[in-house]
């Protein structure tokens, strides 16, 4: 059963203390979903446990099966079973989709070995199906002209491909029309199993509709303030967030001045490393 275990995490970025204290465990067969406003370290967290070099951790721990997840650079998780669908996907002209997949699927298999090209196909062109995708989509270049909706499929494609052993989807639902979110929801439900486990970052109800989550939990100031069921969501969405802070005393939830985006600070850093 995969386990993943996030022990009194802290972050921060450049000047900002972004993540402040994180205690979540995630093991095979458990779909959790993190909620909350803007700016209170949702996406930081996905992040920081993927190991974007925006970040820098300052204490805690997290691993994955026992094993020290901070110690490994971002392709060691990657292929230890950890996958980040993230909010937008980069766009990389000149690499097909197909050979961007079976690359990564590769990856994670003994050097010796590599995916035999018919079983690729054939579970390619699967996935494809359930996605309700473009039959062309093997062909075009990563993400390269892609609606949003498109890359968020495709993030979701590339889960299902590679099979990891905890999954995490950042805002997989933002861009996605009801008929997509529907898709996407069901693709990733039939997942679930005891060697998959789920943390899905969200700011909707509506996609929890279609991904069933067992433990729902609310990020404020950079931790998780307060967990619950599906009726903790439900009064969320019905209520906001407002009556959680008025409960814990709480009168600023952001880790970042208002006007600046944790988010968009990585993805700055990211692209300066895909440049370099």
């Amino acid at each position: 059963m995969a386990t993943l275990e996030i022990r009194n995490l802290h972050a921060r970025a450049g000047e900002h203390d972004i993540l402040r204290g994180v205690d979540l465990k995630i093991e095979g067969g458990q779909s959790h979903a993190i909620m909350g406003p803007n700016g209170t370290g949702k996406s930081t967290l996905a992040s920081v446990i993927m190991g974007h070099p925006r970040y820098e951790v300052t204490a805690g721990s997290v691993t994955l099966d026992g094993e020290d997840v901070l110690s490994m650079t971002t392709d060691e998780r990657a292929r230890a079973g950890l996958f980040l669908a993230m909010q937008s996907p980069a766009e990389v002209p000149g690499v097909t989709n197909s050979d961007f997949i079976k690359s990564a699927m590769n990856a994670r298999l003994p050097e010796d070995e590599n995916v035999s090209l018919f079983k690729f196909i054939r579970e390619l062109d699967a996935a494809v199906d359930k996605l309700r995708m473009r039959e062309d989509l093997p062909h075009r270049y990563l993400n390269d002209g892609f609606s949003g909706g498109e890359k968020k499929r495709n993030e979701i494609l590339q889960m299902r491909l590679l099979k990891p052993s905890i999954a995490i989807l950042d805002e997989i639902d933002s861009g996605l029309d009801v008929d997509a979110l529907r898709v996407v929801g069901e693709n990733v439900t039939e997942m679930k199993s005891s060697g998959f486990g789920l943390l899905l970052i969200t700011h909707y109800q509506r996609i929890l509709d279609y991904i069933d989550a067992d433990t729902v939990h609310v990020m404020m100031q950079g931790r998780l303030v307060k967990t619950g069921d599906r009726e903790l969501m439900k009064r969320i969405d019905a209520d906001g967030y407002d009556w959680i802070k008025d409960e814990l005393g709480i009168e600023d939830e952001r880790v970042v001045p208002e006007g600046e985006d944790p988010a968009s600070l990585g993805e700055c850093a990211a692209k300066e490393a895909f440049e370099e």
